[in-house]
């Protein structure tokens, strides 16, 4: 019997991933990063200066995702 599921759970992808996928892959790795470092210095009692370069990391990098998701909708 063949399989006529119309939703199936494993779809096969034959393409690479694309340069947009590889950089919102790494921009939401940096984001986890950053996040998880600035809660590291924050708990550990670090200099502000570390606190804020991560904060400001973790701003950035979610900005641009928020950026080119909301340019990839047009």
């Amino acid at each position: 019997m063949t399989n006529t599921d119309p939703y199936p759970l494993h779809q096969r992808r034959d393409t690479a991933p694309t340069r947009a996928d590889i950089a919102r892959s790494l921009l939401w790795i940096l984001v986890v990063l950053s996040a998880v470092a600035n809660m590291a210095a924050s708990f550990s009692g670090a200099h502000t200066w570390v606190n804020l370069s991560c904060g400001a990391v973790t701003v950035l990098a979610g900005g641009t995702l928020v950026v080119r998701s909301l340019r990839g909708r047009r």
